[in-house]
């Protein structure tokens, strides 16, 4: 089986309350972590590389992404999935083309660009190219942005996944809903949805999200961000230490 087929694999007959939980690394030891506590595939956060590399999110090149995820990939055997965010206008066959250099078997597309959702007929068309060009060997996860561009009603979600359905994404991501919305969403809904989830214990559990209608559950930047925190608070700790050789104080 190859590792695309694996991933694939892993979105079928999951149970409610036992959704694929997918965690974010940001760089190769972030990857090795997670690998070695047991999970079976990652999804790379382009918040959180975008971090790692010192950028902020969405300034990012397109080559020092791809770089990092190859980096990435490269550093564990389970399967690598990638945001790349709206693709860097890349051209459906050249973006098919740098994720399968940089090894990765699936990938994030979002459908808003500079803070607006894109029509929705015209993505889904784009989408399509992507499928084509991909030819099976990705996993297309499209990401629905309407509840973070302030459109709240459910249905023009779950109208633009019936379309990114349509046009051959494998999975469809509606971030941001609010979790009281899911399982509508659920119902309405063809395959695979992508939720994400927080962890600053506000709200559900990854297995509550399954319950709610989650295939599977990601974090985003959040466990990135999380790293940073503890980072910070080791920082002040040893800032505190006796004998710590402090910066000369210029007059």
């Amino acid at each position: 089986m190859s590792k695309v087929e694996e991933f694939r694999a892993l979105h079928r007959s999951r149970t409610p309350g036992d959704p694929l939980v997918l965690p974010g690394p940001w760089d190769a030891a972030s990857a090795r972590v997670f690998v070695e506590a047991g999970f079976p595939a990652l999804a790379t956060p382009s918040a959180g590389v975008a971090a790692c590399l010192g950028y902020e999110d969405g300034a990012t090149p397109a080559g020092e992404m791809f770089a990092a995820v190859a980096r990435i990939v490269r550093a564990v055997g389970v399967p690598v999935s990638a945001d790349v965010e709206g693709g860097y206008g890349l051209a459906p066959g050249e973006l098919v083309e740098r994720l399968l250099e940089a090894g990765v078997v699936g990938c994030n597309l979002e459908d808003s660009n500079g803070g607006v959702l894109k029509d929705p007929h015209r993505h889904a068309d784009w989408l399509a190219e992507v499928r084509r060009a991909a030819a099976g060997r990705l996993f297309l996860n499209a990401r629905i942005d309407t509840f973070i561009r302030g459109v709240a009603d459910p249905e023009r979600a779950i109208e633009r996944a019936a379309l990114y359905v349509a046009a051959g994404a494998d999975c469809v991501y509606p971030i941001g809903a609010p979790a009281n919305v899911l399982p509508l969403l659920r119902s309405g809904i063809q395959g695979p949805v992508n939720v994400f989830a927080r962890l600053d214990g506000e709200g559900p559990s990854p297995a509550e999200l399954g319950e709610l209608g989650a295939t599977r559950v990601t974090f985003g930047p959040g466990l990135q961000r999380r790293t940073v925190q503890a980072l910070h608070r080791l920082a002040a700790e040893l800032g505190q230490c006796p004998g710590r050789q402090r910066s000369p104080v210029k007059e």
